[in-house]
């Protein structure tokens, strides 16, 4: 039986029990209510003056809660720095893809395909986040590309936290919010169109099912070219429904789940030549027609959250996510030149690129991915004295699975044996893969990882002013990996680390507050579950990266709250870091610090104009690397500088404006600091239309066609992607 087929049952069964409550609704929906009967007339009572605060607008950028369970809900009362993309900004900039809500965070950075992994590779604050993706707290370890239909928001809470999320986090940690059934009936669905050919629609569908419970679905489809890169396309489609039950009471129960498929043409962009990427037109590309990337995705959640009153409350949770990949993918792997039939690889070169080559590599996988934890948090409330106290004590047990079948690509002969072929470096063909690039099974890698956390921490308020936060978690970890072909054929793991979070807050008044944090975390060298210490020779290269934070900074709510600004000083400091070598594996580079400064601003300015901007500074390096040539060098991908600038004006109630820009100063894309990208500036735009039942929305990308590069790749001497052109995209969105 084919994997295909073994997916079937499993895909039918979750359609068909999330569709029950749908197919239920027209005998649940409550008939309409009788014509009241008259009474007399009460005699006129004054009642207590009661003051209501609403929800935000629908359409307001600013976001002062979070919905992390282990946090308090008040972002001032958090001592770190958060920063909330919510649905509001996402659907202003027309963004729909993880990747591009992230764009508004500066210090993230976008990575490529690389290392036996695919899917969203993220830098955060100049260290890899690449399992420090979360999906409603969960870690979502699956290597897929993510799409923002089913989210409510996206979260990015910086620094180490590993007493909050377990092993990870060195940068900081990066939770999506899914959307949640809720008892107001609301169906929207959006259908789009760019210039590039992209078409996409979105449906969300939220319906009461009882007096308590509510049903809710999200789906999404696109098919086209995502970018101006020409050979650059997408036919993804996925649907997302949950059930909510016992709504306000004091147990609610929800059951949600993720289901998606991605058929994708993969990019990894333009080799490394004199130390930039190789000057050639942005739209080059150098894979072939026959390449793909095909994922399929479920991910299953289930949680009760009971309160016993208002002061204990408990809440269990279990999530299971199941990705498998299937990959057919070409990349550039290096410059040279072809003499006397010998293909020799160029760093540097004086000849005209006329006379150069391209040798093509394949990175063909197939991969599957999965995990299910469960975790518990316990939340009480009491007082000693006059002293306030949250606890937070809690547990989780987990597994995580991988394995990693490589498949190759190469020719037996010529001046690219070894390698799928040779193309020119200007305008290569774009062509099925050569017949003489024969297909082969190459390494298996497997790995697999149980662990097991415990955790408690302690809020505490002394006076409405201050406040202090410390807890405590202990985390075991136990892995193994294995290889079919490569060395080392087996490796195993266990790992035990006491994680630290302690914090201090001060708040003057109910506007300000200002706060002093400390936090660590861990990084096992299998936490991949890929071996990434290259051939072990001595159990100490399995050593954990161990992390530190000291953060210092401050929260001001202006103008009522309706416009938020922060403001941090920060050190991160990475000791046994892990860097890529040349050959692709890694050793432990030794120690990594980062000493950094952000600020933003996100809210009204006035009640027409709002807006969302930030700003990062890094000066990031590698002060001990143990790596050849990294020492004293700045991290791969990491810019010193980022800034990100949204805002929108209404001009009239019906219509808006809004625009803004995504700034990057230079990068390298290696650790050895050989292969610099340049800075850039891009700007956007846009023009609404809003009426009660619809919008009308005109998103530009990059207006000024400026040239980018976007997602770097470290391995072979450091890989370019470039980012897309000038694009229009119209959209609709209907309300009903």
């Amino acid at each position: 039986m084919n994997r295909r087929s073994q997916r079937t049952p499993i895909a039918t069964a979750l359609i068909a029990l999330f569709a029950a409550p749908a197919a239920s609704l027209a005998q649940q929906a409550p008939a309409p209510a009788a014509a009241p009967v008259q009474q007399a007339a009460a005699p006129a009572t004054t009642l207590q003056e009661v003051v209501v605060k609403g929800a935000a607008s629908r359409d307001d950028f600013n976001a002062v809660r979070n919905s992390i369970s282990k946090l308090p809900e008040d972002l001032r009362d958090v001592p770190q720095s958060v920063t909330v993309v919510n649905r509001a900004v996402m659907d202003s900039q027309g963004v729909s893809s993880l990747a591009d809500a992230l764009r508004n965070v500066p210090g993230i950075t976008i990575g490529g395909a690389e290392g036996g992994q695919i899917g969203n590779n993220i830098n955060l604050n100049g260290f890899s986040a690449r399992t420090d993706i979360y999906l409603d707290g969960f870690r979502d370890r699956g290597q897929y590309y993510r799409d923002t239909f089913a989210l409510d928001s996206v979260e990015v809470l910086m620094g180490p936290s590993s007493m909050l999320f377990g092993r990870g986090s060195t940068g900081g940690v990066i939770n999506q919010v899914s959307k949640k059934p809720s008892m107001k009936a609301a169906t929207e669905v959006t259908g789009s169109v760019t210039t590039n050919g992209l078409v996409r629609a979105t449906a969300d569908v939220n319906t009461p099912t009882g007096d308590t419970s509510a049903f809710r679905i999200a789906a999404m489809a696109q098919d086209g070219k995502p970018s101006t890169r020409d050979e650059m396309t997408v036919q993804d489609f996925g649907i997302a429904p949950s059930w909510k039950l016992g709504i306000g009471t004091p147990t609610e129960i929800t059951l949600s789940a993720l289901l998606q498929h991605n058929h994708d043409m993969p990019d990894y962009g333009l080799p490394p030549l004199n130390g930039h990427p190789v000057n050639v037109d942005r739209n080059t590309f150098y894979g072939n027609t026959d390449d793909r990337t095909n994922q399929d995705i479920a991910s299953l959640n289930a949680t009760i959250d009971h309160k016993f009153n208002p002061n204990v409350r408990l809440r269990n949770q279990t999530q299971y996510n199941w990705v498998q990949t299937d990959a057919r993918q070409t990349a550039p792997q290096s410059v040279g030149a072809i003499v006397n039939g010998v293909y020799s690889p160029l760093t540097t070169s004086s000849l005209p690129l006329s006379q150069l080559f391209v040798r093509q590599q394949s990175h063909d996988r197939k991969i599957r991915d999965y995990s299910i934890y469960n975790q518990t948090d316990l939340t009480v409330k009491f007082d000693t004295g006059s002293v306030k106290h949250t606890v937070l004590a809690g547990a989780e047990f987990g597994h995580d699975g991988y394995n990693n079948q490589g498949i190759t690509r190469a020719a037996a002969s010529g001046p690219c044996s070894g390698f799928v072929a040779c193309v020119p470096v200007i305008d290569p063909p774009y062509v099925d893969s050569p017949a003489s690039a024969v297909t082969g099974r190459g390494n298996v890698a497997g790995g697999s990882a149980n662990t097991i956390g415990v955790y408690a921490n302690d809020t505490i308020e002394f006076t409405k002013q201050w406040k202090a936060v410390a807890g405590l978690r202990y985390d075991y970890f136990n892995a193994s990996v294995t290889n079919s072909i490569s060395q080392p054929r087996s490796l195993q793991q266990s790992v035990n680390f006491t994680s630290v979070r302690l914090g201090g807050i001060w708040q003057p008044t109910e506007a300000q507050s200002y706060y002093l944090s400390y936090g660590t975390s861990f990084n096992p060298s299998l936490e991949q579950l890929t071996n990434t210490t290259g051939t072990v020779t001595s159990q100490q290269q399995l050593e954990p990266e161990k992390n530190k934070s000291y953060e210092l900074g401050g929260k001001w709510d202006l103008m009522n709250g309706d416009l938020s600004l922060t403001s941090a000083i920060f050190q991160i400091t990475k000791d046994n870091a892990r860097s890529q070598n040349t050959d692709g594996t890694y050793t432990l580079a030794g120690k990594i610090r980062v000493n950094g400064f952000r600020a933003g601003a996100t809210g009204h300015i006035t009640s027409r104009w709002q807006v969302f901007a930030g700003y990062t500074y890094l000066d990031a390096e590698i002060v001990d690397g143990v790596a050849a040539g990294t020492q004293g060098k700045v991290p791969g991908n990491t810019p010193k500088h980022t800034a990100t600038a949204w805002t929108s004006y209404a001009v009239t109630p019906e219509w808006e404006v809004g625009g803004g820009a995504f700034y990057m100063s230079q990068r390298y894309a290696n650790n050895t600091n050989t292969t610099q990208v340049g800075g850039f500036v891009r700007w956007d735009g846009m023009v609404a239309y809003h009426q009660p039942k619809y919008d009308v929305r005109l998103n530009l990308f990059n207006i000024f066609d400026k040239k980018y590069y976007d997602a770097l790749i470290q391995s072979d001497g450091g890989r370019s992607v470039p980012g897309t052109g000038r694009t229009a995209m119209l959209s609709f969105s209907y309300r009903m």
